[in-house]
C-alpha cells in the first residue's frame, strides 16, 4: 500500500474511533439501571429495562469495534497490515476503508463462513 492510500486510512480510522468513541459515551449513558420509580407503569418499566438491554449489548458491540480500530490504527505501518491473514494477498484498499480491521479478504472471509 502506498503512503498516500495509508494516510487515507490512517485518518478514516482516527474519524472512525472518534465516532466510536462518541457513540460509545452516549451508549453508557443509555445504559444505566432502570430505577424503581412507582410513577412508571408495569409495562413502562419493561420496556425501559428491555431498552437498557439493547443499550448495553450495542455498547459491547460499539467497545468490541473500538478495539478493533485502536488495534487497526496501531498496526497500520506494520508490514503485514492489508495482508491477507489465510492466503497473504493484499486486502484491496476499498475493503480496508470500508471495513478497516479487517485482515481477510472477502474470498477468505467468505470461505470461513460458510
Amino acid at each position: 500500500m502506498d503512503t498516500d492510500k495509508k494516510e487515507l486510512l490512517r485518518e478514516h480510522i482516527r474519524d472512525k474511533i472518534s465516532s466510536l468513541k462518541d457513540d460509545k459515551k452516549s451508549f453508557q449513558a443509555l445504559s444505566r439501571p432502570v430505577p424503581p420509580d412507582n410513577a412508571i407503569g408495569r409495562l413502562t418499566r419493561m420496556e425501559a429495562i428491555i431498552s437498557k438491554s439493547i443499550n448495553e449489548a450495542t455498547l459491547k458491540q460499539t467497545e468490541q469495534t473500538l478495539s478493533k480500530m485502536e488495534r487497526a490504527l496501531l498496526m497500520i505501518d506494520d508490514p503485514d497490515f492489508g495482508l491477507c491473514r489465510e492466503c497473504e494477498n493484499p486486502i484491496p484498499f476499498a475493503r480496508l476503508m470500508i471495513v478497516p480491521e479487517s485482515d481477510l479478504c472477502v474470498q477468505c472471509a467468505e470461505a470461513l463462513e460458510v
